[in-house]
């Protein structure tokens, strides 16, 4: 893959053969990330699992202590009451069988989060092949099916994200943005690990993460060193 001037000048700040100390690692990734938006910084798992099984599955969802720094578009399908509170806590979108026309019918798709209650999933379920492919599909285990839509949409706005395996056994999510600085990052990074090490499913055996890096969005991958996290919830357990 041909790389940018940038990207390359980036490179040579990282040393490819070292794991980083967590906060060195977030320092390099601000230091790279030099373009003229803010960039946003990425963790990246690579699981110890094989995600064809059904009981080594990984999937959750979290709220960052210091939100994404991203604005959120909420759609929410829900009807009486539960639409009343989906908007008193701020979504932009509230709908129910015409809500599913307009993304069938117009590709509607103006929101960044879905949230469903429960009564709408017969609704919802038709829309599995436009929303699941882009990450949209509301899960129970993911928060986004639920009774109190008013609480999951103030998390969503409040920096809620999800992890999940992709097809090649790593997850990527966002912990913030390069303007935090490395506290704010630190505190979200530690937070997604929490959930993901406490996600661990029962059936897997040997090295669960197997490594870990972070990166900004037009910068290189740098590793980060994970063990004394894994120690701590280790004890825990």
């Amino acid at each position: 893959m041909k790389r940018g001037k940038k990207y390359l000048e980036n490179a040579k700040l990282v040393d490819r053969t070292q794991v980083y100390e967590l906060a060195d690692a977030l320092d390099l990734a601000i230091k790279t990330a030099n373009a003229k938006f803010d960039e946003t910084v990425e963790l990246h798992l690579r699981m110890g699992v094989d995600g064809r099984h059904a009981d080594q599955q990984i999937r959750g969802a979290v709220v960052l202590p210091n939100g994404t720094g991203k604005s959120v578009r909420v759609a929410v399908f829900a009807k009486g009451d539960a639409a009343a509170a989906a908007k008193e806590a701020g979504a932009e979108i509230v709908g129910e069988a015409d809500l599913a026309e307009r993304i069938q019918k117009e590709n509607f798709m103006d929101f960044d989060v879905v949230i469903a209650s429960p009564d709408m999933m017969g609704v919802v379920g038709r829309l599995g092949k436009i929303l699941g492919p882009r990450g949209l599909m509301p899960n129970p285990k993911a928060g986004t099916v639920t009774p109190d839509v008013g609480k999951a949409v103030k998390d969503a706005k409040a920096g809620k994200i999800e992890y999940r395996l992709d097809k090649t056994n790593i997850i990527h999510v966002v912990i913030g943005k390069a303007s935090f600085g490395v506290e704010k990052l630190q505190e979200n990074f530690e937070t997604v690990l929490d959930a993901v090490v406490r996600a661990k499913p029962a059936a897997v055996k040997g090295q669960y993460i197997r490594s870990c890096s972070v990166s900004a969005t037009m910068g290189p991958g740098i590793k980060v060193a994970t063990q004394r996290y894994l120690n701590v919830s280790n004890q825990e357990q």
